[in-house]
């Protein structure tokens, strides 16, 4: 039988595994078409996204295994809150595919949206089962409504720029 922190620590890396996976699309060309496009001045510097989405992920991933252990696993009263989370983190796992690996900045707002709003269903559902679950999710909705305000200002001021050119003025 394995050691009773194994399923803690299972449930805190989850998460981090579909960043570093997704990892490849912000990378490469992915990243040269974003240095090419448009920013407001507050984007934040590329080197703080490692840092910000792995203690992002670390405290979701932590909050999924408060949730599971509370309703003794993978029980019928888990499939709402559990489901939520891995539906809101499979449509996060989504925005690089979409963003950078398609360059479809609109398109990704609309899943980045859907992500907030699937959070915060998945925030109330954890909160009737681990309050403190709940609020590790906090800073993930915060940094979801930033995220989806620079997208939209991607978005806004680089239409028509799919392909990382300046169309014609």
């Amino acid at each position: 039988m394995a050691p009773p922190w194994v399923p803690a620590v299972g449930f805190t890396l989850v998460p981090s595994l579909g960043g570093f996976l997704n990892s490849h699309f912000i990378h490469g060309e992915g990243l040269r078409w974003y240095a090419g496009l448009q920013k407001p001045s507050w984007h934040p510097p590329y080197w703080t996204l490692g840092p910000i989405w792995g203690t992002l992920y670390s405290a979701m991933g932590y909050g999924s295994y408060l949730v599971w252990k509370e309703l003794g696993g993978f029980s019928e009263e888990a499939v709402v809150p559990l489901g939520l989370y891995a539906g809101q983190l499979a449509l996060n796992w989504a925005w690089p595919h979409i963003f950078f690996g398609a360059h479809q900045m609109g398109w990704a707002l609309v899943d980045l949206l859907l992500v907030g709003g699937v959070a915060a269903a998945t925030t109330v559902a954890w909160h009737q089962v681990s309050p403190l679950a709940a609020r590790l999710l906090y800073p993930y909705l915060a940094w979801l409504a930033f995220a989806a305000t620079l997208n939209y200002c991607v978005w806004r001021d680089n239409r028509g720029r799919r392909s990382g050119r300046r169309p014609p003025e």
